[in-house]
């Protein structure tokens, strides 16, 4: 069984539209270094 990682331990940043900082998500995990955005209503509204 993987070992499990708790989601206080994941990376996070802050948006740079709505300054809330958010968690990592495994659909990012190829291009964390260039996430800016927390989701795509602030990627949007940028």
């Amino acid at each position: 069984m993987p070992k499990m990682v708790k989601k206080g331990d994941l990376p996070s940043k802050i948006c740079a539209a709505c300054a809330k900082p958010f968690a990592w998500r495994k659909k990012w995990a190829k291009d964390w270094d260039n996430v800016l955005y927390c989701s795509d209503r602030c990627r949007k509204a940028r």
